[in-house]
This record gives structure tokens, sequence and C-alpha cells, in this order.
């Protein structure tokens, strides 16, 4: 898997802008090597909790930006703190070396990029250099996209080369790492999620049958984290309220990552394995178990909910 650790900020902007699209998945754009001289106009779309935080970082960075949301109170918030706004995704076109979008999901991708005003209604002339989707999206969508963005044309011949390019880079963290402005950027972020929701789901199974058992989840949580049981869903985002400080479970399982997002994730998972004949039993699984979560009313939750919501675990303190 490719993946390139990056700060959202000046520095690591331009280390995301200098890296080689030999990276890239979409093999019909060739390699290319990008000088972050070129990009100091900065389109955002989709200024959500992650969005957000990850235009504010470009922000300090010092780069000129121009941004859109569906929001209005989001659009007004931005323009009162003096950066362009506007009304369409053609429009951010027009004023950006790159453009960056943050969007839900696939749908939203495409209206973004092929709907009224979109980023390539301008026909097969193009101002941006660059295009950075950092949604989590099926792979078939971003790969159509590369193809209709690498056959436009550059209205203004850059740096040698005249078409061009879209990176499929999307992130992982969570809103706090979007703050601090340490996401991750990946290519085949599904497989990522997939084997996040499978890990989570073992463990918080494992912490549930040991709380029956008679076993406290803080010295579960101690054998697991000191022998090959240790994962990042036991030492970094504890499912168990009262355990770990500054996770979701501390806090009623808000903020983090939705439990509707990883099942549209999953979903895509499930999609992508079926497209390809690939036995996927536990992708399956845990689709179900998170689709059902949905359906009980805690979509909105922090996906290691499932912990409390599906295994009916207790919280330290019980």
């Amino acid at each position: 898997m490719a993946m390139m650790k990056m700060k959202i900020n000046g520095y690591r902007l331009r280390a995301l802008l200098s890296t080689s699209l030999s990276s890239s998945p979409f093999h019909s754009v060739p390699s290319r090597t990008f000088s972050s001289s070129s990009f100091e106009n900065v389109g955002f779309i989709g200024l959500g909790n992650m969005g957000s935080r990850m235009a504010n970082n470009l922000l300090k960075a010092g780069y000129k930006m121009t941004v859109h949301d569906v929001n209005c109170n989001v659009m007004k918030k931005y323009s009162d703190m003096g950066v362009s706004t506007k009304q369409t995704p053609f429009e951010v076109a027009e004023a950006s070396d790159v453009v960056i979008t943050m969007l839900p999901s696939s749908s939203h991708v495409l209206n973004v990029y092929n709907g009224p005003d979109g980023l390539l209604q301008g026909g097969d002339l193009l101002t941006p250099q660059l295009f950075i989707d950092s949604s989590t999206i099926d792979p078939q969508t971003s790969r159509k996209l590369a193809v209709s963005v690498s056959n436009c044309i550059l209205k203004e011949k850059k740096e040698n080369w005249e078409n061009p390019v879209m990176l499929d880079a999307p992130v992982s963290g969570g809103v706090v790492a979007a703050e601090a402005g340490s996401l991750t950027f990946m290519v085949a972020k599904i497989c990522n999620n997939l084997a996040m929701a499978i890990s989570m789901l073992g463990l918080s199974e494992a912490l549930a049958l040991g709380q029956s058992l008679g076993i406290t989840a803080s010295t579960l949580t101690k054998i697991f984290n000191s022998s090959s049981a240790r994962c990042w869903s036991s030492d970094s985002y504890n499912p168990v309220p009262g355990v770990m400080q500054g996770v979701p479970s501390s806090r009623n399982y808000s903020g983090g990552f939705a439990s509707k997002l990883m099942a549209k994730d999953l979903n895509l998972a499930a999609a992508s394995a079926e497209e390809v004949g690939q036995r996927c039993p536990l992708t399956f699984l845990a689709q179900n178990i998170y689709t059902e979560i949905c359906n009980d009313g805690h979509e909105t939750e922090d996906f290691s909910c499932v912990f409390q919501h599906y295994y009916s675990g207790k919280s330290k303190r019980n």
C-alpha cells in the first residue's frame, strides 16, 4: 500500500505536492514530479469536520485559499475570516492551482467534479494543475475521474506539462489528526478501514467476553497491550468508557469517526470484493454489524461504540 505520512501545513503540503505520481494507482497517468512553487493558490471544497481543520492548517501556513461548501453558515465563517469563498466548484477551480476535495461519499465527489458548475465544467481546458481528492470513495469512481482529468489540457502550460492530474489521497487519523496537522494520506484506504473495523470488532468482542468472565476491562487492556493482542484499537483508541482519556469512548462516543462512515467504507470494501471475486467473509460480517448499529440509531456515534451497543459491554466503572 502506498502511503504518505504528512502534516497539512506549508512544509508537508509541499512534500505531498513534490511526490512523484509513480505511486499513484492510476497507471494511465505518466509519472511526474511536481514543484511546490506552482501551488500557492489552493482551492478547498468540503469544509466539514475534517475539511475545515485541513483548510485551517493551510491558511495558517500562508497559502492563498479559495473555498466552497454547501453550508452557507460555514461559507460565511470563512468569508468573515477574509478567505475567498465561491458559490460553485467551477469558480474555485478557476481561481486555483491545486484543488483539494474532502467530501462524504462517491456521489458527492461525482457531483462536485461532473455536476452543474462542477470542477470539470470548463470543457477540456482547466486552470488547476492538480486535483487531490481526500474523500474515501470507491476505486472505480476515482479511476474514472482520474482519466477524465488527465484527458483535459491546462489553459496555461506550466513547467513543461500540459495536462492536469488527479491524486486519489484519502486520509487516516480522524478529526484529532486533522486538527494537529498529522494526517496520513494513503492509497487503498478502503483496505485500511476494513482492517480497522475488524480489529475494533475483535477487540470489543474479547473485552466484552472478558467482562462476562469477571475480568475488568482495565486488566484485559494491560494484558493485551503487553502481549500479541496489542493493536491500535487497544492502546490508542480503546472502546471501553473510562479506560482511556481523550478518545470517543470517554465522551459518550461523540466525535471521532462516525459509525455511518465506517458502514459506508465497509459497503465500498464489500462491493470491491464482489467485483474482483475475492472471498472476504469478515468484510461482510463487519458490514452487517455496522449496518445494524446505524439502523439502531447510533450512526453518528464513533465506530468504537460497537463495544457498548452491539456487544453490550460495560464501562470501566460498572
